[in-house]
């Protein structure tokens, strides 16, 4: 399925001042791939801290400073894992959008777009 859409894409990073950065692309050029990997590792950041702080938690002798280091990383991480989430919903079709041109069935529209079997296999 081809999502196609009119409005940019919030970048995974932003300015100098602070401010998001947008893309306006097809989302298959050089730039959207960067922050395609960008998103990837900063997701898999946050489950990998996410396994560290479990184990924080787990122990009875993390000191209130390393709590605090582990709270304020959980917070970066969170930001991040939202803007990724606000950044993919926006691309996401409308219900009253349904697919796009590119995922229309040319052949046979009413195919289902599953694997075909012929009846005898049915019994």
């Amino acid at each position: 399925m081809t999502i196609t859409t009119h409005s940019a894409r919030l970048l995974p990073w932003s300015t100098p001042e602070g401010k998001p950065c947008y893309l306006s692309s097809d989302g298959n050029g050089y730039l959207a791939r960067v922050a395609d990997n960008i998103e990837s590792v900063q997701l898999g950041m946050a489950g990998d801290l996410l396994d560290h702080v479990a184990e924080l938690l787990n122990d009875g002798k993390a000191t209130a400073d390393q709590l605090r280091f582990a709270l304020a990383c959980m917070s970066q991480a969170l930001r991040d894992t939202k803007r990724i989430a606000d950044s993919r919903g926006t691309r996401l079709p409308g219900p009253d959008e349904g697919p796009g041109p590119d995922d229309a069935e040319e052949d046979d529209p009413d195919d289902g777009g599953g694997p075909q079997l012929p009846a005898e296999a049915f019994g």
